[in-house]
């Protein structure tokens, strides 16, 4: 009899030793089952800041057209397009040197880079000049007083007009309607549309 409750008790202690073995490993799983989840976690909340950050940049980091102007008239077609601009509130940097613009007139569309910014194939290249720049900071827009001009040469009658940029397209005659888009690297876009009063006469300038 003694013998039997002696083999009984070693059954318990293996049993006991083996359940032992199976919560140490339970306890390892879940433990590498956590650090994956927590770098999982942090992972997907990196993910989702930098995402945050691209929408948030690309809503806002944009500029504002304060006026359009059109010049440089040729038998009632106006020659030179000029856009004042400044940051839009609550906008970040932006440089204008790395912007896109495209014009959409009534002979089509044209994209346009800034002479000395980004490199590509473009239809023409417009002109940045300043209006007011205190922290002379050309081309690049860092200051809610800051005031820059964008020039679009148009048709090629005007030749040698606009400083650092060159022709594209056709001129815009009386009436005629076009659109300006203009896009900044962190891909906020701004829309201008341009209208041509019916009749140019006097002066050397107008509103359009």
């Amino acid at each position: 009899m003694y013998r039997l409750r002696e083999e009984r008790a070693d059954e318990r202690g293996q049993v006991g030793i083996g359940t032992l073995i199976v919560f140490i490993a339970m306890v390892l799983v879940a433990a590498i089952a956590a650090g994956v989840l927590i770098n999982t976690a942090g992972f997907l909340q990196n993910s989702a800041e930098a995402t945050g950050q691209e929408s948030s940049d690309s809503t806002t980091n944009r500029v504002q057209v304060v006026s359009a102007t059109g010049s440089h008239f040729q038998d009632g077609e106006v020659g030179v397009v000029s856009l004042t601009i400044k940051k839009a509130p609550g906008s970040g940097n932006v440089d204008l040197g790395q912007a896109t613009v495209q014009w959409v007139g009534p002979s089509g569309s044209y994209y346009q880079l800034a002479e000395s910014g980004a490199s590509g194939d473009p239809d023409g290249r417009f002109g940045v000049s300043t209006v007011q720049d205190d922290d002379r900071s050309l081309p690049v827009l860092d200051s809610t007083e800051d005031r820059f001009t964008i020039t679009l040469d148009l048709g090629d009658d005007d030749a040698g007009v606009v400083t650092g940029g060159n022709e594209f397209g056709e001129e815009l005659a009386e009436g005629e309607t076009a659109t300006v888009r203009i896009t900044t690297t962190s891909g906020a876009t701004t829309v201008e549309r341009i209208v041509v009063p019916k009749t140019l006469s006097g002066g050397s300038a107008v509103a359009v």
